[in-house]
């Protein structure tokens, strides 16, 4: 794993969730990715998202965050890599397919991973992961 940077990267849902749960650390890191390059999520972590809101406010505050955010979707070459990545390190790692995508996502498209969840891909050949916060 490597320390932070102002690498262009892939914001895993982990960090998301603490600022919306106002977790200092993580909105002073997304207050500096909006500042260098913006902030890029996988459709995974978007979905994850909308899937944590208790009610119509917590939702509208989360499409609004999405609208200025950029995210990227599952292409047929990230199915392909999390699909290998599946059959490699689900039984001795414990991958789990949202991980796998989030990380595919970020692999496919030469991003660092920003996530506070390093052990979660250390095993992934390739990807670069940074715990920022």
């Amino acid at each position: 794993m490597a320390s932070a940077s102002n690498a262009p990267g892939l914001i895993d849902s982990d960090i998301l969730i603490d600022a919306t749960r106002n977790f200092a650390d993580a909105k002073t890191f997304l207050s500096q990715r909006w500042a260098v390059d913006g902030i890029q999520v996988s459709i995974i972590s978007a979905m994850e998202l909308i899937a944590g809101c208790r009610n119509a406010a917590d939702l509208k505050q989360v499409q609004q965050f999405l609208e200025r955010t950029t995210v990227l979707p599952i292409s047929a070459g990230v199915s392909q890599i999390v699909y290998g990545w599946m059959q490699s390190f689900f039984l001795g790692h414990g991958l789990l397919i949202p991980d796998a995508l989030i990380a595919a996502t970020a692999f496919e498209n030469g991003l660092v991973l920003y996530s506070k969840n390093t052990r979660h891909f250390e095993m992934l050949p390739g990807l670069r992961v940074i715990r920022p916060c």
